[in-house]
């Protein structure tokens, strides 16, 4: 393949991604809220798995929200027609490669919201799914030939063991059920090892990118797929656009195995799968047991003291994205019981430690819920439909906390969007001592000093143990508040975190 004149940067740890579930954000068009001939019928906002109307037109309306808040790129769940017969609002089960669902849209639209987004500085990153498709697909009810999905003699799943890709006892059959087995009955596991399917699945996303413009993709249940096949593709999209970039969702329990999907043969892999970062989840559970956790010699903020020691394994681990939620786990705010010490703190961590931070929708006017039993982490954006008794995108339609809380995510992410030291500055980690955590960003121009106090009373903190830091510095500027403070003895609150700009 030769090289495109695609014009497309890539995400880098210079963005802050928002994430969108485009069903469930703003509906800009009741046109399309239901359309004749396709199988789901099932229109109804009352039901958490009904589609609710939610389309592209709604998400143009609100980039000027998005652009307050300092959002640079959206990363939207998968727009790609989904004709199933039930739940196909998610998009995780695409039943056409180039053809956005009529009830989001089209691909004109779609293009029009990705032009309207680098307007404004913005990027788009494209979900796609390689492992599967959805069983509606007229490739699996009219397939070409038997080889281009997994066949199994009775319905057989994935058993989402991702140790058996890289343990040096696993049997092969074990291997086999992990790749090969379905992700879900509706979910045909397509064979990527078929020459045709490869070419399909390659020629469609390059065909995304110079349509649309795009500037990354994020891979969906990346730990499934044929790892040949998915470095065979990490060559192919960066050989035709250079800056392109893409991350993998690697739901996975552990540094090392999150580790071995990424690029560079790093661990002892013997293959190298190209793939440039990751969907962080390790960093995800420690900021979690951060905040929810006793500290301990390996709990509490000592798990995210040694998941950022264990960076060393990457080839690059600022590539990686760290996110607080999203569509698939519980909300934040109620992970952290809805605690707004806690709350703040998990957002200044997203925004200052190294990577690509990722906000899920409706995460800044404290959305909450919980992933089970009911699915209710994908609720509406109060104010996205006509007749919505709240407008969450207005500060009028915001109660007083939520302003707060809106403000706070703006605040930070619009100081790190104009900041390099929080993009791209070097980090500098202090063991923590007493439940007091401390760490730095820094470059040439700026230093950045993050304090957390995990404990349950208030401490002093007397800072000369950080003088290979601090240098020079004698002032704390808090980011937030823009108070100024002596640096050398810092008072701190219970259970709550600072940011600060040292002068």
């Amino acid at each position: 393949m030769k090289q495109r004149s695609n014009k497309t940067q890539g995400v880098t740890n210079k963005d802050f991604i928002y994430l969108i579930m485009p069903d469930r954000f703003a509906n800009g068009d009741e046109s399309n809220d239901r359309i004749a001939g396709m199988k789901d019928k099932t229109f109804n906002r009352d039901s958490i798995f009904y589609r609710h109307g939610g389309d592209l037109q709604g998400i143009i309306n609100k980039l000027p929200y998005l652009q307050e808040l300092g959002v640079t790129t959206l990363w939207l769940n998968p727009v790609l027609e989904n004709d199933e017969y039930k739940t196909s609002y998610h998009g995780y089960a695409n039943t056409e490669n180039y053809q956005v669902d009529r009830r989001f849209g089209n691909n004109a639209l779609y293009k029009k919201l990705v032009d309207e987004c680098h307007k404004r500085g913005m990027k788009m990153i494209k979900d796609l799914v390689h492992n599967h498709i959805g069983d509606q697909h007229f490739l699996f009810l009219d397939s070409p030939a038997k080889n281009w999905f997994h066949q199994w003699p009775k319905y057989t799943g994935t058993t989402y063991k991702d140790q058996t890709l890289f343990d040096p006892y696993a049997a092969s059959a074990d291997k086999k059920l992990m790749t090969d087995g379905w992700f879900d009955r509706h979910m045909p596991d397509v064979d990527q090892q078929n020459p045709l399917v490869k070419k399909y699945i390659t020629q469609s996303h390059v065909w995304w990118v110079e349509y649309a413009g795009l500037d990354g993709f994020r891979l969906d249940t990346y730990a499934y797929n044929d790892k040949v096949f998915m470095a065979e593709w990490a060559k192919a999209i960066t050989t035709e656009f250079p800056k392109f970039t893409f991350f993998g969702e690697t739901w996975v329990n552990g540094t090392a195995n999150q580790v071995f999907f990424t690029e560079g043969n790093t661990v002892n892999q013997h293959f190298d799968t190209g793939l440039q970062g990751v969907t962080d989840f390790q960093t995800y559970f420690a900021i979690n047991e951060t905040l929810n956790g006793k500290f301990g010699w390996t709990d509490g903020v000592n798990r995210l003291y040694t998941v950022l020691a264990s960076d060393y394994q990457y080839k690059d681990p600022t590539r990686n994205v760290l996110f607080l939620d999203n569509h698939d786990v519980s909300r934040f705010y109620s992970v952290v019981g809805e605690d707004f010490n806690k709350y703040k703190s998990g957002i200044i961590l997203l925004f200052s430690l190294r990577g690509i931070p990722q906000l899920y929708y409706g995460t800044e006017i404290l959305m909450k819920n919980y992933a089970d039993p009911d699915g209710k982490v994908r609720e509406d954006f109060p104010g996205g439909w006509a007749g919505d008794k709240t407008n969450k995108f207005t500060q009028a339609g915001r109660t007083a906390k939520e302003n707060e809380a809106f403000n706070f995510v703006k605040k930070l992410a619009n100081y790190r969007k104009n900041n390099a030291v929080l993009q791209t500055g070097k980090l500098m980690q202090f063991v923590p001592e007493k439940g007091i955590y401390v760490y730095f960003r820094y470059n040439n121009e700026k230093t950045v000093m993050v304090v957390m106090n995990t404990n349950e009373q208030a401490e002093e903190l007397t800072t000369t143990r950080f003088d290979e830091r601090i240098g020079r510095y004698k002032t704390a500027v808090n980011i937030v508040t823009d108070e100024q403070l002596p640096l050398h003895k810092l008072q701190l609150a219970a259970k709550t975190t600072y940011i600060f700009e040292l002068q």
